[in-house]
């Protein structure tokens, strides 16, 4: 027969002692995390890489970069296409687009960086 775990409630807590400013920090990165204080500091204690939850701002600005990128990805698309609407589109034009679509992808690489680079590497 496999042997039954103690539930957590029935094993003994560990206590720890810390000022009242230490005690709000680590609330509120229990909260981003969206974890309880006591998960929270049993996963952090046990060697687990936290993962946060994503902060909405982050995925709305995500949202919009993509957007940018869809934009800008259809006008290269009717010029590659030889759209009339894009006929009087020249090389400097395009390269500009190309430019734009860079510099819009760099913008969503650092977004993504910020949501999941994990504050202790900040």
């Amino acid at each position: 027969m496999s042997e039954t775990l103690p539930t957590r409630k029935d094993c003994s807590p560990l206590k720890v002692y810390c000022r009242p400013d230490e005690r709000e920090r680590i609330e509120a990165n229990a909260r981003d995390a969206g974890m309880s204080v006591a998960r929270f500091l049993r996963e952090v204690g046990q060697g687990y890489r936290v993962r946060g939850i994503v902060d909405f701002e982050q995925v709305r600005e995500l949202a919009r970069i993509n957007g940018d990128l869809g934009r800008l990805g259809g006008l290269l698309k009717l010029w590659l296409t030889h759209d009339v609407r894009t006929a009087k589109f020249g090389e400097a034009t395009v390269r500009a687009l190309l430019g734009r679509i860079e510099t819009t992808q760099d913008q969503m690489a650092g977004v993504m960086r910020a949501i999941v680079r994990p504050k202790a590497e900040d």
